[in-house]
């Protein structure tokens, strides 16, 4: 069972009531609801599970989840051993807890993860059942002290340029096959031939199944996910190495994430740590993440379909977390067509990150980011920026051009408001600050106080309004300290 001395949840106005914001939270944080399990206790063991490395253990899975539920839940251990499987299920009143020393391995067998149809809210999609998934349930945990490895290196391409040479020679010589031109490698022809391929059945509004069957390799799914779910816990377990994103919970509510630890390699494409999705009341602390794309990141869905389904990610703390490699320490978007509020983040810390705190999207998102309260975060060795708004990501091709055209106002537009960033230390970054609105949309009301940037070059505010500076040192090594293009109604004054 869950050692109730190691959990502690906070409710969140309790924090946002201890930070020195100049602007208050008005809304009230609610507590995050912790999951609650029966005392039944079943081994794997105990369903002709193996540990062995070799033997496939997915049956013995399925029939331990089974029979645990038919009890009324419980919890379900995991003992050492390496217990290779394919995908699980899990089911509500569960608590999958992996004992020290064990380590699920999800074989990297592409067939074993039926090609599904996700339905999100009625928008439907398909990709390949999850190595771990579970949908509309309630009272769900993962714990423990073991390791998940999702075998993501079976289903994700590589680009020459984030692969040593040495790294790069072997996996030519593993097998697979190069793109055109011999800079991207895939672990097979349906890999590579897939995006082109999905793109026009998507088009089409194809969901027939035996469609998409000839790239279902092309199809990585999600370490984790976890859709409609209630009463959420992951405590203490390592994930790593997934085929596409790690942790996904989508549509949930009452999530709690502690001391959980995620370990990807740099050049693991779109590896994210944490997609934290049109989710209600969540708590996420004293977590390590370490991945090939943003560390924690919270979305709301993508563009008309997110907008459609319309529900925020909302009233969530992050607490206490280390992030390590990541393109983003803390990020917001850039799917966030359903809107983020109401989010607190305390006592981070970022170091080798490509951007230290990070809020992107583009037009044709719509969506509203707003009060957002940031404090107390540490950052060194930024490959990038430490603070970093961009409007402008990933535009469409024939959008770049144009790309600071005054558009049309519109529910396509997206709009950033209302964020508050306190106690901010970073020693070692390109860009100190980079707050980058649209010329139909600024950014409005930011607000920084007591912030110390070292870095290349300085400050650069482009479209924005009503943006204050308070007790700001940037030391800049070129080019001017401050540049900014269409501000108004704003206070920028940077300390010497």
């Amino acid at each position: 069972m869950i050692p109730r001395f190691l959990i502690r949840w906070t409710t969140l106005a309790a924090i946002a009531a201890a930070i020195s914001f100049s602007t208050t939270a008005k809304d009230v944080f609610p507590g995050v609801t912790a999951p609650v399990f029966g005392k039944r206790i079943l081994n794997l063991t105990n369903f002709n599970a193996s540990g062995d490395g070799v033997t496939l253990n997915t049956d013995a899975f399925a029939r331990a989840v089974a029979a645990l539920a038919e009890e009324g839940g419980g919890e379900l251990v995991v003992p050492p051993g390496i217990w290779l499987t394919g995908p699980i299920h899990l089911r509500s009143n569960i608590n999958l807890h992996l004992e020290r020393g064990a380590l699920i391995l999800f074989s990297g067998d592409y067939t074993l993860y039926p090609l599904t149809i996700i339905n999100m809210k009625g928008e439907k999609e398909v990709d390949s059942v999850s190595p771990i998934s579970g949908e509309n349930l309630e009272n769900v945990a993962i714990t423990g002290e073991g390791i998940i490895d999702g075998g993501g290196d079976a289903w994700r391409p590589v680009k020459k340029t984030k692969a040593g040479d040495f790294d790069w020679n072997l996996l030519v010589k593993s097998g697979g096959v190069l793109n055109a031109k011999q800079d991207t490698w895939y672990p097979s022809a349906q890999v590579r031939d897939g995006e082109k391929a999905v793109k026009a059945l998507r088009k089409a509004h194809s969901l027939k199944l035996e469609d998409y069957e000839p790239y279902h390799q092309f199809f990585r799914p999600k370490l984790l996910r976890l859709i409609g779910c209630k009463r959420v816990l992951l405590q203490g377990v390592t994930f790593q190495d997934p085929p596409n994103w790690t942790i996904n919970p989508a549509l949930c509510e009452d999530v709690s994430i502690l001391n959980v630890t995620v370990h990807n390699s740099p050049v693991a494409q779109n590896s994210d740590a944490l997609d934290l999705e049109s989710c209600r009341r969540a708590v996420i602390r004293d977590c390590t993440f370490d991945a090939g794309d943003d560390g924690i990141c919270i979305k709301s869905g993508k563009d008309a379909a997110g907008r459609r389904i319309g529900v925020p990610t909302e009233d969530v703390l992050v607490e206490g977390c280390t992030v390590y490699h990541a393109h983003g320490g803390f990020t917001i978007g850039s799917e966030m067509s359903g809107g983020v509020r109401n989010v607190v983040v305390t006592n981070c810390t970022f170091i080798g990150s490509d951007i230290g705190l990070r809020f992107k999207t583009t037009r044709g998102r719509g969506g509203v980011v707003e009060n957002i309260y940031i404090s107390n975060i540490r950052m060194l060795h930024l490959r990038s920026d430490a603070i970093n708004f961009n409007m402008y990501y990933a535009p469409d091709p024939e959008d770049r051009e144009n790309a600071h055209t005054n558009f049309t106002v519109s529910e396509e537009t997206p709009q950033f408001r209302d964020i508050h960033i306190e106690n901010v230390i970073c020693r070692g970054a390109q860009k100190a600050i980079v707050l980058e609105g649209l010329p139909e949309m600024p950014i409005r009301n930011i607000e920084l106080k007591n912030i110390s940037i070292s870095s290349r070059e300085g400050v650069f505010v482009t479209d924005a309004d009503g943006v204050s500076f308070e007790n700001v040192h940037v030391e800049n090594k070129s080019g001017p300290a401050l540049t900014q293009v269409r501000v108004k109604n704003s206070r920028l004054e940077l300390q010497p």
